[in-house]
């Protein structure tokens, strides 16, 4: 009787484009929110 094995996971290479793309999304939604704080900070400031 055969059994199914999985494939053994690949640890390497794809870890490490994993965490680039993980610090590029982190980064990414850091500068939306500085962007997001800075037009509040405009809008707030805007001399009427």
């Amino acid at each position: 009787m055969t059994t199914h094995r999985a494939p053994k996971p690949v640890a390497g290479p794809t870890q490490t484009v994993e965490r680039a793309v993980t610090l590029g999304l982190i980064l990414a939604v850091l500068a939306g929110l500085g962007w997001i704080a800075g037009m509040i900070y405009t809008i707030a400031e805007w001399p009427l």
